[in-house]
């Protein structure tokens, strides 16, 4: 027996490889806490960390409790040897494992030293036991970097789960009977018999949003740790509470140069502190703005690897390949290219669902995965553009309010009559989109980037046992337009964005494709010191008239040719319109005809497939179809 209790240490792998720079790499972790007083198999975390291999597969270490249990795997990028997890306190009372970096580990560390602690190891992950001694759970306000914590208080008995701000890095929990897991991965929840029974009712928010909006998973038992909070497990008692809100706040900037002088400074320094590995770190390539700004900042700094991906048969596709190539040329990378066919990427779609763990409509996930397969064989590490479209003003919806103000700014009544005037103007009218979206209030019309379904067409697919009395999707984005009064219609939509859209697709849909081929994703503008100037931005640095992105384009054109610095936003241009009207369609159909899915009703699927005239339809079809791959492998589970 110690202080801290009765204690087994379980599996234990790895080499001596030390680092010079103490950042921590990615991994995967898991574990549990009992609330009834028993113990669980040391099979259990042994497992919950074995399901998570491909997140770390150089590095494997349990520890467990009579009560509790802790799950680590690692990524080996820095500080092995240094940065051992479980990590402790002096006392060995505190035990902690970490998802992430901190970039700002070197000044904590300084300061806990100063402040009397003793700290084993010289990695960031060291220092977690002992920022949370100092400061409790307000230590989470001092980390810059990206993270998802687990901390053990063997002798309280407490479990402290921490996600960061944005949400980079996921973090999943549950509760069987008696005990409460969580892990990186759904995965590792299943060894506590969780992840079984569907919710219907975040199977309709699928249909509507296009991914499962948190807390909710698609599984009725299980649920995410949105972005920003902690969850304290204690005596049979959860409390999750907000530690962090990323509400915009415009501001009267100083002159436009001097702001974009500070972005360009900003993003320099977050660009070079993510560069730090003892192994290449490669990138990202597109033709847009956010990652030639990036590549162009690192290869400053460093020599740097490139890697973009094209779809066979589509001319954006040459057209987005020629622009990285000719970039990368530019900039002296080493530049790789992988083109994919329509056979390859259907091929492939099981294995990328089953990597996604939960459906997503949105095709570029499935080129993210292939991007990965082909970075990993030269990198461990990538950095990426996720953030900037939500932080600076990216997406062509943010100039709505723009385009609308001539509706928008009239009283209350005439707009309210507007609307009712486009209720009784027929389908395929012109102008009645107009009207109804600019007589509509900004919290009903906008609940992200990405709306799929209305209830209507939701209706129209879902069977009548399917679900019934769910959650008003309006209503889930309502608590993020709490606080944005008073600041313009785009900073309030891209708040919304950067709560919703932006941990729950973007950020999700990085992680698990790269993570399924031991890469790890790096994102330079989900920076709380770029955050903290880009949420100031007056409108006209974020969008104006049809420009997007201000203020970043013009940072990018101080070190990248105009044409590229000024391109319009393409994103993953994946073809599937005219994969589905050929081959791929007919597989498409056949999976609709053998649909059994009780909560879907088979004649609205084929009805949605022949619907040819809905400007949606592709999307519609992808999202369903996406669903039902997901439903075959949890049979497969």
């Amino acid at each position: 027996m110690t202080a801290a209790g009765a204690c087994i240490t379980v599996g234990s792998c790895g080499s001596s490889k030390g680092s010079k720079r103490g950042l921590s790499p990615l991994c995967g972790i898991a574990g549990w806490i009992s609330w009834d007083g028993g113990t669980r198999p040391a099979s259990w975390v042994r497992r919950m960390g074995q399901l998570l291999n491909h997140r770390g597969p150089d590095d494997a270490r349990e520890r467990q409790w009579d009560t509790a249990g802790l799950a680590f795997r690692r990524l080996a990028l820095l500080d092995l040897a240094g940065g051992a997890q479980p990590a402790t306190d002096e006392a060995g009372r505190l035990w902690s494992v970490f998802n992430g970096e901190i970039y700002n580990h070197a000044e904590l560390r300084q300061r806990l030293l100063a402040l009397g602690h003793r700290i084993r190891g010289t990695g960031d992950a060291a220092l977690i036991p002992h920022l949370y001694e100092e400061w409790g759970e307000e230590f989470v306000h001092q980390l810059r970097g990206m993270f998802a914590i687990a901390i053990y208080d063997s002798r309280d008995d407490r479990l402290l789960l921490v996600r960061d701000g944005f949400g980079i890095k996921p973090l999943y929990w549950g509760e069987p009977a008696g005990a409460l897991v969580f892990g990186s991965e759904v995965r590792a929840l299943r060894v506590a018999g969780l992840a079984g029974e569907t919710s219907p009712d975040a199977l309709s928010q699928y249909l509507s949003f296009g991914y499962v909006p948190d807390p909710m998973t698609m599984w009725q038992d299980v649920h995410m740790l949105p972005a920003g909070h902690l969850l304290c497990a204690h005596d049979g008692r959860v409390d999750v509470r907000r530690w962090w809100c990323p509400v915009l706040a415009p501001a009267r900037a100083a002159p436009q140069e001097q702001v974009v002088d500070q972005l360009f400074d900003c993003l320099e320094e977050s660009v070079s502190s993510h560069l730090a590995a003892d192994v290449p770190v490669g990138a990202y390539l597109s033709s847009g703005v956010d990652s030639s700004l990036l590549v162009a900042l690192a290869a400053r700094r460093q020599p740097v690897r490139t890697f973009s991906i094209g779809f066979a048969g589509s001319e954006e596709t040459l057209n987005e390949l020629t622009a990285a190539r000719k970039l990368a040329a530019a900039l002296g990378t080493q530049h790789h290219e992988q083109v994919v066919s329509a056979e390859d990427y259907w091929a492939a779609l099981p294995r990328i669902v089953r990597s996604q763990e939960e459906p997503l409509a949105d095709p570029s996930a499935p080129a993210l995965w292939f991007l990965a397969e082909a970075a990993s064989h030269h990198v461990k590490a990538v950095l990426s553009g996720e953030g900037a479209d939500e932080l600076f003003g990216g997406y062509p919806i943010y100039r709505e309010p723009q385009a609308l103000r001539a509706v928008t700014r009239l009283p209350p009544r005439a707009r309210s009559g507007l609307g009712l005037l486009a209720d009784h103007l027929p389908d395929g009218q012109r102008g009645k989109g107009y009207l109804r979206r600019g007589s509509t209030p900004l919290e009903q019309r906008f609940l992200g980037n990405s709306a799929i379904f209305d209830d209507e067409a939701k209706a129209a697919l879902l069977t009548p046992d399917g679900p019934g009395g769910t959650t008003p999707s309006a209503s889930l984005v309502r608590r993020y337009y709490a606080g944005t009064e008073g600041i313009d219609a785009v900073a309030r939509m891209q708040t919304v964005s950067i709560s919703t859209w932006l941990p729950c697709n973007i950020l999700m849909k990085a992680d698990k494709m790269a993570m399924a081929h031991s890469v790890e994703v790096r994102v330079p503008y989900l920076d709380r010191e770029v955050f903290a100037l880009a949420r100031r931005l007056p409108r006209r640095l974020r969008v104006g008239g049809r420009r997007t992105k201000v203020a970043l384009r013009a940072a990018a054109e101080q070190i990248l040719p105009r044409e590229c610095a000024q391109r319009p936003k393409l994103g993953f241009p994946v073809p599937f319109r005219s994969w589905l009207d050929g081959r791929i369609g007919a597989d498409v159909r056949g999976m609709f005809g053998d649909c059994a899915d009780p909560l879907l009703d088979r004649a609205g699927l084929l009805r949605l497939l022949d619907d040819g005239r809905h400007p949606d339809r592709h999307r519609r079809v992808w999202a369903v179809m996406t669903y039902l791959l997901w439903r075959e492998q949890q049979r497969c589970a």
